[in-house]
C-alpha cells in the first residue's frame, strides 16, 4: 500500500511539474524564488528523482547529481540568476559568448555575468530538461547557502577557511589542496573521497572540454548567487520570449529540417526509390556497410575476424571510413536548420557487397532488384522525434505535383534505461506507454528476440516513454515493472516516433504496410544505485549491443 501511494504521489508530481512548466511557457515569465517556482521545487522534491540522489537530504549536497547537471548546462551557469529561453538562434554575430555543454546538443549564450540565454530547438522536452536541472541547482544552492552560517548567523569556521582558499590562485600544492578538499567535504556533508572524486571529475572536464569551472568555484558561486537572492532580494528569474511557443507549436525547426532532406533526395534523384529510415547514432551504419572495405585489408587478421572486435578498432578510423564511403553512395547532410540532427543518405546500389565483413549476410541481389535507399538520422530528443518525423512524412512537392515518400520501414535504435537487466542489455518494445498521459501504442515490431540469438540478455515487453531524463522516480518505475504493465525499460523518444508514424498512416501519407522496428540498448538501470545515468557513460559495454542492433536492422533491409 505504501509503495502504491508513493508511486501515485510520483505520478501526480510529474503531472504537476508538466502542467506548471506548460503554463509558465504561456505566461512568459516566472521566479524560481516565487510561488510558481515553488510549485516546480515541490514537485521535484516529491518526485525525488533517482538521478538526483540525495537532493532531499538537507545534511548533504548531491555530488553525482551535480556532475550530471553541470555536464548538461553551459559553463558558468552557477553564477547566473536570470535565464531567457528563446527560439532565436542567430546570435552568432553578436558580442555574446556562445556556449555548448559537453553532453547536450544545446546552444546558449552568456549575455552578462548574471544572465544566460538558451536557444530552444528541440521543443517541450528541452524546456522540461532545462527546468528540472535549474530547479535542482536552485535547491542545492539553497542547501549550500544554509551551510555558510551557524545558528547565530555567523560564518562557520569551515566557510571562512573556504573563502581564504578561494582568494588564493595557486592550488598546485597537493597537501594544501587535500586540506581544502577535507574542509569542503565537511561543508558538503560528503566523505573526503566522494568530494575528491567529484573535484577530479570537474577538473578533467575543465581541462579537456573547458566545460566547467571546477568544483570549488561551482560551490562558491552557487552559495553567493543564493546569498544575493536571499539577502539582497535579487530574483532568480526565467523568461520565455513571445515567439517561442509559436515556433514549437508550428514545428518550425522540424519543417526546415525535413525540407533539407527532401531537397537532397530530389537532387540525387532518389525520391521515388524505397526509403528506409534509421534513427540511431551516425557511426554504426556507415561502419558496418563500409568499414571492412575501407580499412579491413590493412588491419591485423585476428582483429578483423570478429565483427565486434573489428568495429571497436574502427572508432579510431572513422574519417578513413567516411572518405571511402563518399565514393560508394554515401552522402552526409550536416544540419543547417537549427534542429541539431545531422543525417546521412546511403544509396545501397553503389555498395561493394564483396567488400563487406564476412559475418554480414547482406544480399547484393536485393540491392539490385529493390534499390533501397537508407536515411540515417541522429538521435532526436524527446518530443522532437514527433516534430521531425511528422514533418518529414508530409507529402513533398516534386516536379510541380504533390507526392508521398516511398517509405518502406522506420527503425529506431535507441538508448534506454532497463528495468530488468544491466548496462549493455537489449530491449525490444511491444508497446510504448507515454508517462503522464493517456497515450499508449501497441507496436507491431518487425524485430523479435530470435533476431538477437547471439546476445544473451534480451528483454521483450512494453517500454515507457518518459517526460525527461530527470523526471523519473524509483517507486513509479517499480510500479511499471511489477504490475500488469510488465514494462522492461524506459526512454524518451519511442512513443513520439510512433505518434508521428500512426498519424502519417491515418492521413495516408505512408502505407499501412510500413515496417516498424524498435530496439534499445541499456545505457543505465535507474533502479540500481551506481547504475543510473549519473554514474557515468556506458563505455565499451555498449559496443556489442549497438552494433548487433544495427546489424539486425540492416539485415531486415538487405
Amino acid at each position: 500500500m505504501t509503495e502504491t501511494s508513493r508511486s501515485h504521489a510520483a505520478r501526480l508530481a510529474i503531472h504537476s511539474f508538466r502542467i506548471a512548466a506548460d503554463a509558465l511557457l504561456l505566461i512568459g515569465r516566472f521566479k524560481m524564488n516565487g510561488r510558481s517556482g515553488q510549485i516546480l521545487q515541490d514537485s521535484l522534491r516529491t518526485l525525488s528523482p533517482e538521478i538526483y540522489g540525495s537532493m532531499n537530504d538537507p545534511k548533504s549536497i548531491e555530488l553525482k547529481g551535480l556532475e550530471y547537471v553541470m555536464d548538461r548546462l553551459p559553463r558558468g551557469i552557477e553564477e547566473c540568476s536570470r535565464f531567457v529561453m528563446t527560439s532565436e538562434e542567430d546570435l552568432g554575430d553578436t558580442p555574446f559568448e556562445m556556449l555548448q555543454p559537453p553532453k547536450r546538443r544545446r546552444l546558449s549564450y552568456r549575455i552578462n555575468e548574471r544572465e544566460m540565454c538558451f536557444v530552444i530547438t528541440s521543443g517541450f522536452s528541452e524546456i522540461y530538461d532545462i527546468l528540472t536541472h535549474l530547479t535542482f541547482l536552485y535547491i542545492e544552492a539553497n542547501n549550500i547557502h544554509s551551510k555558510m552560517r551557524d545558528l547565530e548567523g555567523n560564518l562557520t569556521t569551515e566557510w571562512k577557511d573556504f573563502e581564504k582558499f578561494m582568494e588564493e590562485e595557486d592550488v598546485t600544492d597537493s597537501d594544501r589542496l587535500n586540506r581544502a578538499l577535507w574542509n569542503l567535504s565537511i561543508i558538503l556533508g560528503r566523505t573526503f573521497h566522494e568530494t575528491k572524486d567529484t573535484y577530479e571529475y570537474f577538473e578533467a572536464s575543465r581541462r579537456e572540454l573547458n566545460a566547467s569551472n571546477g568544483l570549488f568555484r561551482i560551490i562558491h558561486r552557487l552559495a553567493h548567487a543564493m546569498e544575493r537572492i536571499v539577502d539582497k532580494q535579487v530574483d532568480f528569474e526565467l523568461q520565455f520570449t513571445p515567439e517561442l511557443s509559436n515556433v514549437i507549436l508550428h514545428q518550425v525547426y522540424g519543417k526546415k529540417w525535413a525540407a533539407t532532406i527532401i531537397e537532397k533526395l530530389l537532387e540525387l534523384n532518389l525520391e521515388n526509390r524505397p526509403l528506409h529510415i534509421i534513427s540511431s547514432n551516425l557511426h554504426s551504419v556507415v561502419n558496418l556497410l563500409y568499414g571492412y572495405a575501407a580499412v579491413g585489408a590493412g588491419m591485423d587478421k585476428t582483429t578483423t575476424q570478429d565483427l565486434y572486435a573489428f568495429v571497436r578498432e574502427l572508432r579510431r578510423r572513422g574519417a578513413e571510413v567516411r572518405d571511402y564511403a563518399r565514393g560508394h553512395g554515401f552522402f552526409e547532410l550536416p544540419d543547417n536548420s537549427g534542429a541539431h540532427i545531422d543525417c546521412q543518405i546511403i544509396d545501397t546500389t553503389r555498395l561493394d557487397f564483396e567488400g563487406l565483413h564476412p559475418e554480414l549476410g547482406f544480399s547484393a541481389q536485393i540491392a539490385k532488384e529493390e534499390m533501397p535507399v537508407i536515411l540515417v538520422m541522429d538521435y532526436a530528443f524527446g518530443t522532437q522525434a514527433f516534430e521531425l518525423i511528422d514533418s518529414l512524412l508530409q507529402p513533398m512537392i516534386a516536379k510541380g505535383s504533390e507526392k508521398n515518400l516511398n517509405l518502406r520501414s522506420m527503425s529506431i535504435m535507441g538508448k534506454a534505461g532497463t528495468l530488468l537487466g544491466k548496462k549493455g542489455d537489449i530491449m525490444i518494445a511491444t508497446a510504448h506507454v507515454l508517462e503522464g498521459s493517456a497515450h499508449n501504442y501497441i507496436v507491431d515490431n518487425d524485430l523479435e528476440e530470435q533476431d538477437f540469438e547471439d546476445h544473451k540478455d534480451v528483454y521483450v515487453g512494453p517500454v515507457i516513454t518518459v517526460l525527461g531524463t530527470s523526471l523519473q522516480n524509483r517507486e513509479l518505475l517499480e510500479a511499471f515493472r511489477t504490475t500488469s504493465w510488465n514494462a522492461v525499460g524506459l526512454e524518451m523518444e519511442g512513443g513520439h516516433y510512433h505518434r508521428a508514424i500512426n498519424a502519417a498512416m491515418i492521413r495516408e501519407h505512408i502505407s499501412k504496410d510500413v515496417k516498424v522496428r524498435y530496439a534499445y540498448y541499456a545505457s543505465d538501470n535507474p533502479l540500481q544505485s551506481g547504475q543510473t545515468l549519473a554514474s557515468g557513460s556506458l563505455g565499451d559495454k555498449g559496443v556489442r549491443s549497438t552494433y548487433l542492433i544495427t546489424k539486425c536492422i540492416l539485415e531486415k533491409i538487405l
